[in-house]
């Protein structure tokens, strides 16, 4: 009798996409400005973080501008987060989001946008092209309000 033995790589994962969600395409928000994002983005915020430490969400829209879902990115501290380009697209993938609006909050309440926060901007932008996914406005918003980078000409 011979034993065959069965190398270790072909043993491979399984990958399934899957995507869920409790509220009818009927009843999804539709967003046509600045002020709504800006209205979801802030109706969905830990008040209580805000000027404590920074976060980073987007919110995934359709072609129809209307809001498939919100995701949180990154959470750092006092004066910064790290934002993975690669789990923003993946979760825009997988939902077949069509555009996406970027989002952070400010913790020391400052509401121009950084060096950094330009680099990463255009970062995502390139990176929504190659994907065919737009990338149609980055908000920075504090306790007390927030920029649009695409009104500011930055996008």
């Amino acid at each position: 009798m011979e034993m065959r033995i069965t190398p270790p790589f072909t043993a491979v994962a399984e990958i399934e996409l899957v995507y869920r969600t409790k509220v009818k395409p009927s009843l999804r928000l539709s967003v046509c400005s600045t002020k709504q994002a800006y209205d979801v983005f802030r109706n969905h915020w830990d008040m209580d973080k805000i000027e404590l430490q920074e976060q980073f969400k987007i919110m995934l829209l359709n072609a129809s501008n209307k809001v498939v879902g919100l995701y949180e990115c990154s959470c750092g501290g006092t004066m910064g987060t790290v934002v993975d380009v690669r789990l923003v697209f993946c979760c825009a993938l997988k939902i077949n989001a069509k555009r996406v609006i970027l989002c952070h909050n400010h913790p020391s309440g400052n509401l121009a946008a950084s060096q950094a926060d330009r680099q990463l901007t255009t970062r995502m932008v390139a990176a929504g092209k190659i994907l065919d996914i737009g990338v149609i406005d980055h908000l920075i918003i504090t306790s007390e309000g927030f920029i649009s980078l695409a009104e500011e000409g930055l996008l």
